[in-house]
């Protein structure tokens, strides 16, 4: 079903079109919000009625045309909230769902929505079964109590007056609570009989008694004295007299503990918020008893607190507005003072972002009549600004007056503003006096500082007002700007000083990354190398057997091919030395001892002669004391040269000059030594 709205604006023709099959109510708005306050009625009337028509039937036979009237517009109204209650949108992550398949489905599943439909089931037809004079048949609309309890909570949440919300609502309840007890009690009495003893309802054919008002008003009266228990009852003549009576006096207890609780909950409540909004006026009372403080100034305090409760005045505001988020602190604060804010003459030229900041900062302050905001010469750390009240600018006799400042003036901003060439530094200039209780909003230095380094031309624009002032009062010195310009150099050159630093740091960032890298490829190589040293180990054995097999047996066959390999070393060049020499020093130059054969591979033979090119390049001096150390370690470890064994001739002395210098590569002589090392070991054995 769709419905055609169509506006008419001028010449223009305007036609929208809405779909109750799309129709979403929000939560948070304000029809939802008036719409449950609308639910009360029908719901209360259900809980008030329904019982009253039961049990007083003089009350339900004389209305019946408006109590069933009452009852179809209720349900008319119960009928109308389902509907709402399904096109009521809710949140999900934050976000609000409108599909209306998915509020459907989350209706229908839900609890909600079976006390809904059982409140709303055509009992009514059981009137033709008991009677139209039996309104009990629809004691099943009191399901809606659920429904009621919301209202009342958005209520709660949303008044402007929370406390007295909570006592109002206690009293409903209770008053529903007597009502129901009224209701029974003369159902009792005239089950017993009225008038049967004095603890039932009086004869109703008594005309004092006979009325229906007076029938109800007595009832509730009775109730009311035995649920609260502040007055004498009759004494019960019957059991059903005294079980009612038990069951009330029970109920009873609950209902006072009730009472007292929420009362005490709301009185507590009220003293917190005093406690918030205004200073503990019993804790100064007695601090100043136990320090025995002049009357005098124990009056000027009373005086001030009495100011406060009489004309409202909150010095607390960060603290209650502490409880909100920052955003919204904030637009309270600016919606509360930024108008008295703008009119000061300082800040009118000022950015609104600025006003804001500055808003959040301000601390509201009382003075008292005759009281000091601040003296010549102290040292200056608030500035302020007069939101209500005078103040008057004294001389240092306290009776001269040479002007008086009111509101949305300002004042001790040049304390606090460290204006170069100030001869007072951050001292204050004048006497400060209040006239009468003055209101006052106090920003302090370091606030202002962190403001305005946001701000730097509202700075330029407070700094030249006080200069003026200054200028004008004669306490400016004119070497100020002199100061004021080295200042910005001396600055200039910390901030190139702070760039290269970060330069430098950068640099050394990337040095120690690369010799990281470097590390590592060396790291890797070692590993390489020490697996190729490994590997070639394994292969000795064969290479050393296939030696065997090809060389002489004795001593003296091996002698003789040592001195042809020395004959042949000397009719080759030098570079047949230094290959020679390379093959003795290369740790690759794997020998094995037995019984005097050795053998050598390719690869030790080319590795031997590149190290070998480079202990040539080496320092010739260092030649003689190396020599020296060979010739100890073979001493000590034996000759590792091919051909040594048991009675192998000792080599010559031009041979181990020329191999001191091949053992100057330390890479070189490092591997030597290890495998010469292990093979004197194998010696020994």
């Amino acid at each position: 079903m769709t419905s055609v709205v169509v506006f008419f604006h001028g010449d223009l023709h305007h036609q929208a079109v809405f779909s109750w099959k799309e129709w979403v109510v929000d939560p948070a708005e304000q029809f939802y919000y008036v719409w449950l306050q609308v639910m009360i009625f029908p719901i209360v009337y259900n809980w008030v009625i329904i019982i009253l028509r039961t049990c007083f039937t003089t009350i339900g036979v004389s209305y019946l045309p408006v109590w069933l009237t009452l009852d179809y517009l209720s349900d008319l109204m119960y009928m109308v909230d389902m509907i709402i209650t399904v096109h009521t949108g809710y949140l999900d992550q934050g976000i609000l769902i409108k599909d209306l398949t998915h509020l459907k489905k989350r209706y229908l599943h839900s609890k909600h929505f079976l006390l809904d439909l059982a409140s709303l089931l055509p009992t009514d037809v059981l009137y033709f079964v008991f009677g139209i004079q039996t309104p009990l048949v629809r004691i099943n609309r009191l399901l809606r109590m659920p429904r009621l309890d919301e209202a009342l909570d958005r209520i709660e949440t949303r008044t402007s007056y929370p406390n007295t919300f909570r006592i109002s609502k206690l009293m409903i309840y209770i008053f529903v609570l007597i009502h129901w007890n009224a209701c029974f009690y003369f159902a009792l009495s005239s089950y017993v009989g009225c008038g049967s003893d004095i603890w039932v309802y009086p004869n109703v054919s008594d005309p004092e008694f006979a009325s229906m008002r007076r029938q109800y008003f007595y009832c509730f009266w009775f109730s009311t004295l035995i649920l609260t228990t502040v007055g004498d009852v009759p004494q019960p003549q019957r059991e059903e007299e005294y079980l009612f009576m038990t069951a009330d006096l029970l109920i009873a207890v609950l209902v006072f503990a009730s009472v007292v609780g929420n009362v005490g909950d709301v009185i507590v409540s009220l003293r917190d918020r005093d406690n918030v909004f205004f200073p503990n006026h019993e804790l100064v009372k007695a601090y100043l008893r136990s320090h025995l403080i002049s009357k005098e100034l124990n009056q000027r305090i009373n005086n001030w607190y009495q100011h406060l409760y009489i004309n409202k005045k909150i010095i607390r505001e960060n603290e209650i507005l502490q409880q909100l988020p920052i955003h919204l602190r904030t637009e309270i604060a600016v919606s509360v003072h930024l108008p008295t804010l703008s009119k000061v003459t300082i800040f009118q030229s000022c950015e609104k972002s600025l006003l804001e900041e500055l808003v959040l900062k301000l601390t509201p302050q009382v003075f008292s009549p005759g009281e000091y905001v601040c003296r010549k010469g102290d040292v200056g750390h608030e500035m302020y600004i007069i939101t209500d009240g005078k103040l008057a600018v004294v001389a240092d006799d306290g009776v001269t007056e040479y002007a008086v400042l009111s509101e949305s003036n300002f004042f001790g901003e040049i304390s606090i503003l460290n204006i170069k060439g100030n001869k007072s530094g951050n001292r204050r200039t004048a006497n400060i006096r209040s006239i009468g209780y003055s209101d006052l909003f106090s920003l302090s230095k370091e606030d202002l500082t962190d403001v305005l380094s946001e701000f730097p031309a509202a700075k330029r624009h407070l700094e030249e007002k006080g200069r003026q002032i200054l200028t004008k009062m004669g306490m400016l010195e004119e070497t100020g700007e002199q100061e004021e310009a080295e200042a910005e150099k001396v600055e200039s050159k910390i901030n190139r000083l702070e760039s290269n630093l970060e330069i430098l740091q950068t640099k050394l960032a990337r040095l120690m990354v690369e010799l990281e890298s470097s590390n590592h490829k060396a790291q890797a190589r070692m590993e390489q190398l020490e697996w190729e040293v490994a590997a070639l180990e394994t292969q000795l054995p064969e290479e050393e057997m296939e030696g065997k097999q090809g060389r002489g047996e004795g001593v003296g066959g091996e002698v003789g091919w040592e001195r042809e390999e020395a004959e042949g070393e000397e009719e080759e060049g030098s570079d047949a030395k230094v290959k020679k020499q390379g093959q003795g020093e290369d740790d690759n130059d794997v020998t094995k001892e037995g019984d005097g054969e050795s053998t050598k591979s390719t690869k030790e033979d080319v590795e031997g002669m590149v190290e070998g090119d480079k202990s040539v390049l080496k320092d010739p001096d260092n030649q003689e004391n190396k020599k020296e150390d060979d010739e100890g370690k073979n001493r000590e470890k034996g000759d590792d040269r091919p051909g040594k064994g048991d009675g192998a001739e000792i080599e010559p002395e031009d041979e181990k000059e020329e191999k001191s210098g091949e053992r100057e590569s330390e890479e070189g002589r490092e591997r030597a030594e290890e495998k010469t090392g292990e093979k004197g070991d194998g010696q020994k054995k």
